[in-house]
């Protein structure tokens, strides 16, 4: 496996990130929603940079078998907080087709929130196939299949403190 992006380089961005949140969030009480599972370690780490009041949900999705996404989009958990009338962060490991991140907004807009912004730890912009508005990026990607910081391969690699290539070994 190869190291894609370092530990340190990732606990950087996500302070960026988390100033970025804290300004333009001030005077608000957004709802972080993660999605389910590969969002969560990126989750607590951004949460531990934000220093405005925040409420958290989650969201279960799944799409992928293996390496492949399957193409269809399954809720797995749904939220346990209202969201009408109030401002979401999305909290997404990685985007790369859209199609999941597309099926969660439009699910989402349903609910009526004032506004919904999307914050993603890795961005394949190469494997787009329907584009969807990301507002906090944390680094674009190659198209290559990656693992750790939140991110599995069948439930593996979660734990591991960088995102790494993935090759099948």
């Amino acid at each position: 496996m190869n190291i894609l992006i370092k530990e340190e380089d990732i606990r950087k961005r996500i302070k960026e990130i988390g100033l970025e949140i804290n300004n333009d969030y001030k005077n608000k009480n957004p709802i972080l929603i993660g999605v389910l599972k590969g969002a969560f370690v990126f989750l607590a780490d951004l949460l531990r940079e934000l220093n405005i009041p925040v409420e958290i949900d989650f969201l279960g999705i799944s799409s992928y078998t293996g390496t492949k996404s399957s193409g269809v989009v399954r809720i797995t958990q749904d939220l346990s907080l209202n969201i009408e009338d109030r401002d979401i962060i999305l909290i997404e490991d990685i985007v790369d087709s859209g199609r999941t991140l597309d099926y969660i907004i439009n699910n989402l807009r349903t609910r009526k929130p004032r506004s919904i912004a999307v914050c993603t730890l890795l961005n394949k912009k190469d494997a787009r196939v329907i584009e969807v508005p990301l507002t906090y990026i944390g680094f674009n990607i190659p198209k290559v299949f990656v693992v750790g910081y939140g991110l599995d391969y069948e439930n593996k690699f979660r734990n591991l403190k960088y995102i790494g290539v993935y090759h099948g070994e």
